[in-house]
């Protein structure tokens, strides 16, 4: 298969919401109008929480003029459903909704609806996560209530990054000592970024730039170095 990569939003907060409209609206333009949307984060939380992420992608999908394709993917055996899998096929925008990111990466990792989606985002699906879900798409989750110590293994779609959503609220909390632990060893082939609330960083492998409402920040080992809107990022892809 020839790769013609499509766009991948990585997204602080805000998904499936009005001010957000715009940019998951850019992501599916001249695309398929099928916008498939995976709540698979949320399950821990709840059927109503579920829900709730399902009626607002509806919501939106509406709301840009797009068909919302649901799927009620929940267990690693939902994950591998041939059924489910197929509907990810011809995708415009598939969106990784927030949540749990251990749990998401744990459901979708090795089955046939990641296979799905990675395949269609190679042939030009454009691919969002929120919170959660754009912690996933990385090689490895971060702890935020242990961010020194924990983590888990994510879907290493962008094995280069490590994220840190609703950074504008976690960040205060972190300190640039802490912040430090997060960073990996080789920092020439990994960046940390932090992705403030109702923000987006969107491109991909390599090239990026930051979009919505705040910033964007790299952490490295001695500082953070922030992006605003409409400012480039340059990460090893």
């Amino acid at each position: 298969m020839i790769s013609t990569y499509g766009p991948i939003a990585l997204v602080g907060s805000g998904e499936y919401l009005e001010h957000m409209a715009e940019l998951e609206a850019e992501l599916i333009a001249g695309r398929s109008n099928r916008y498939v949307q995976i709540a698979t984060a949320a399950v821990p939380d709840g059927p109503a929480v579920v829900t709730k992420w399902h009626r607002l992608g509806r919501e939106q999908a509406e709301r840009i003029g797009v068909e919302a394709v649901i799927l009620p993917i929940e267990t690693r055996e939902d994950a591998d459903n041939p059924a489910i899998a197929h509907q990810v096929r011809d995708a415009g925008l598939i969106y990784l909704s927030g949540g749990h990111p251990k749990f998401l990466a744990d459901t979708l990792r090795d089955t046939l609806v990641w296979r799905e989606i990675e395949n269609a985002w190679r042939a030009g699906s454009a691919l969002a996560g929120c919170s959660a879900g754009a912690m996933a798409l990385t090689s490895w989750v971060p702890s935020l209530r242990h961010p020194i110590r924990g983590g888990a293994v994510g879907l290493g779609l962008l094995p280069q990054l490590r994220v840190i959503p609703h950074f504008d609220v976690f960040g205060a909390r972190i300190s640039d000592l802490a912040a430090r632990f997060l960073l990996p060893k080789d920092e020439e082939h990994s960046f940390v970024v932090g992705i403030d609330e109702d923000t987006a960083l969107v491109g991909g492998p390599g090239d990026w730039v930051v979009r919505g409402r705040q910033s964007v920040w790299h952490l490295s080992h001695d500082s953070r170095t922030q992006y605003r809107v409409n400012e480039t990022l340059h990460t090893p892809s």
